[in-house]
Formats: structure tokens, C-alpha cells, sequence
């Protein structure tokens, strides 16, 4: 007897995986996944460098870390008695006008005050009175957590 059309090998037909010429169904995963690990390397060695301020050295203490959603306005006093408000230097009168232009929710916006370890202690209470008298209530002093 003879074999029917397109049969071969027991009946059954072989089929190719894929047509040629015709639209790939599947999507190829591999180079999707190279290209997000080298995004994700990047943004996890540009992350620490994305820090706005000026470099100091802080003090050391045993507080624990506050929690917090909302990012604080934060000023930085060098060694020299400089003030800074992100990398922008800052004198006594431009302070609270400053920081109000910054603060979203007024007055109510925590200011956290960053002096190097070296500051004067003097420079820092004057500079806290500043902020203070200008009617900011919420204002913290920021320590690095001491070393064992």
C-alpha cells in the first residue's frame, strides 16, 4: 500500500521548531537580563557618590539612627565655621532665608545640623540658635554610630 502525503517514519510528521522566514514568537531573555545586572552595578557604585554635602568628620555616638520617610534639610558646618546648605556656602543672614526657601512643609520641616567633629562647639550652638530663631522647632545634631 502507499503512504499517505507528508507521513514519514511511523505515521508521525516532523516538524521543525520555528518556521523559516516567519516572526519568532518567543523573546530571548539572556541579553534582557545582561543589561539589567549592568544597570543595577552601576546605580550600586553611583548610589554613595549621589550624596549631596560637604565631606566632614563626624562625631561619634551611641543615639540610634532615627527613622524617617521624609528627607530632612540638612546644613553642614566645616571645621572652619563655614556653613552649608547641600554644597551652596552660607552666611549667618542667608541661613533661615534659605532654608525656608527649601522647607516644603514651613517651619515644620526637621533640619538635621551636621558639624565636623574639629567645629568649635560655640559655632554649632550659634548656628542652631540661627535656625531656631528663625522658627524652625524641629532640629536634630548628627553623629556617625561610634565604632567597636
Amino acid at each position: 500500500m502507499g503512504m499517505a502525503a507528508g507521513a514519514s517514519q511511523g505515521g508521525k510528521r516532523r516538524r521543525r521548531r520555528g518556521r523559516r522566514g516567519g516572526p519568532i514568537n518567543e523573546i530571548n531573555m539572556t541579553p534582557f537580563i545582561d543589561v539589567v545586572l549592568v544597570l543595577l552595578i552601576i546605580f550600586m557604585v553611583a548610589a554613595p557618590m549621589m550624596t549631596v554635602g560637604v565631606p566632614l568628620d563626624l562625631p561619634q555616638s551611641k543615639a540610634s539612627p532615627l527613622n524617617s520617610d521624609v528627607k530632612p534639610i540638612t546644613l553642614s558646618i566645616r571645621q572652619t565655621g563655614q556653613v552649608f546648605l547641600g554644597e551652596d556656602e552660607l552666611t549667618d543672614d542667608t541661613i533661615v532665608p534659605k532654608l525656608m526657601e527649601t522647607a516644603k512643609t514651613g517651619t515644620e520641616e526637621r533640619v538635621f545640623v551636621r558639624g565636623d567633629k574639629r567645629v568649635d562647639y560655640g559655632r554649632v550652638a550659634q548656628v542652631m540658635a540661627i535656625v531656631t530663631g528663625g522658627g524652625f522647632k524641629k532640629v536634630a545634631l548628627v553623629t556617625e554610630p561610634e565604632h567597636q
